[in-house]
C-alpha cells in the first residue's frame, strides 16, 4: 500500500512540477515581451516566476529522491547491497534523511515554543504576497508537502520499492 501511495504521489509531483515549469516559462515570456516590446512589464510576473521556481525545485527534489538520483554519493556509496555494509549504509542514509525532514515537518506546523499559531505555515498565513494579494501560506505549503512526500518515498523504500534503485550488479554501477 505504501509503495502504491509513493508511486501515485510521484506521478502527481511530476505533473505539478511540469506545470510549474510551464507556468514559470510563460510568466517569464510575458515579462520579456511586455518589458522589451511594450516597455511596461506587469508587476506580478516576477513573483509568479519566482514562486513557480521554488515549487519546481522542491517537487524536483521529491522526484530525485524517489528515483535515487538525489546525489551521486547516494547512488554509489549508499546503493543497496545484500550485505551488512549495504544495510548499514541504508540505515545511515535513512537517519540522514530523517534528521533533516522530520524537524522541517514539525516546525512547519509547530512553533519553537509549541503551538500551531507559531509554526511556519501559521506565520506565513499572516503575510500577503504584495503583487498577488494571496496569503504566503499558499506558496509556502510546498515545504511541508515536499518533506511529507519524501518521508512516504523513504517508507516505500523500506517496504521494498525497487523501481528506481540502481543496478549494483553491473560493473558500471555508481561510476557516473
Amino acid at each position: 500500500m505504501i509503495i502504491a501511495l509513493s508511486n501515485g504521489l510521484h506521478r502527481i509531483a511530476r505533473s505539478v512540477a511540469m506545470l510549474a515549469v510551464a507556468g514559470m516559462f510563460t510568466t517569464v515570456m510575458i515579462q520579456v515581451v511586455a518589458r522589451y516590446v511594450f516597455s511596461s512589464p506587469p508587476i506580478w510576473t516576477e513573483d509568479v516566476a519566482r514562486y513557480m521556481m521554488v515549487w519546481t525545485g522542491l517537487l524536483g527534489t521529491t522526484l530525485s529522491f524517489k528515483g535515487r538520483a538525489d546525489a551521486v554519493l547516494m547512488q554509489s556509496v549508499f546503493a543497496p547491497r545484500p550485505s551488512f555494509a549495504g544495510l548499514l549504509s541504508e540505515a545511515i542514509r535513512s537517519a540522514a534523511v530523517l534528521s533533516f525532514i522530520l524537524p522541517v515537518i514539525w516546525f512547519s506546523f509547530i512553533g519553537l515554543r509549541g503551538g500551531f499559531a507559531k509554526g511556519y505555515l501559521a506565520r506565513q498565513s499572516g503575510l500577503t504576497a504584495d503583487t498577488l494579494g494571496i496569503a504566503m501560506a499558499w506558496i509556502a505549503v510546498i515545504v511541508p508537502i515536499t518533506m511529507i512526500i519524501i518521508l512516504i518515498h523513504l517508507m516505500a523504500q523500506w517496504a521494498g520499492d525497487t523501481d528506481a534503485q540502481p543496478d549494483v550488479s553491473s560493473p558500471e554501477a555508481g561510476l557516473d
